[in-house]
């Protein structure tokens, strides 16, 4: 089996234009940019989370006769998972279009928010017997130090001169 297989997300591309929306970077690419590389480990990292949960809660044959209240919670909860997991990859590639402060920011929110529901959501799936605590554990520890990448991120961050006319990230 090709692990490749375990994961939708596209691999990082430096050349790629959403990095550079909005930003005069012609002829700059040398120049050190410590929030796109701590964006880019995050991304990296991230992504194998998304392996592992493949990995854990993948797809299972559906048994037309087991289509129990119990089985429908567990694959309509499996999709809000993926869908967060999803969000957040996508988060954290869109935070370097336009390199915006608030933008940057409001992103970080929702990676955040993301990450730990799914590292408390791989408790409740463990307690139910949808996965076992070995998975649990692994997908909860990676949350961990992605964590600390993510914390490495934000610290990068640069307020610039736009104001939050929400007044959340002055």
């Amino acid at each position: 089996m090709n692990l490749d297989d375990l994961n939708d997300l596209p691999e990082w591309d430096d050349d790629d234009e959403i990095d550079r929306l909005g930003e005069d970077t012609e002829g700059e690419e040398w120049k050190p940019n410590p929030t796109r590389d701590a964006c880019k480990a995050l991304y990296k990292k991230w992504n194998e989370i998304m392996t592992m949960l493949n990995g854990a809660l993948g797809t299972e044959e559906e048994d037309e006769e087991d289509k129990t209240d119990d089985k429908l919670y567990a694959k309509r909860h499996k999709a809000m998972i993926f869908g967060d997991a999803f969000q957040t990859a996508a988060k954290i590639r869109s935070s370097e279009a336009g390199g915006m402060y608030i933008l940057r920011m409001e992103n970080a929110a929702i990676v955040r928010k993301n990450a730990q529901y799914i590292k408390i959501c791989m408790l409740g799936f463990r307690d139910e017997g949808i996965i076992d605590d070995t998975y649990c554990k692994i997908v909860r520890d990676e949350i961990d130090n992605f964590r600390q990448l993510f914390k490495d991120w934000v610290a990068t961050f640069v307020k610039d001169e736009y104001e939050d006319e929400w007044g959340l990230f002055v």
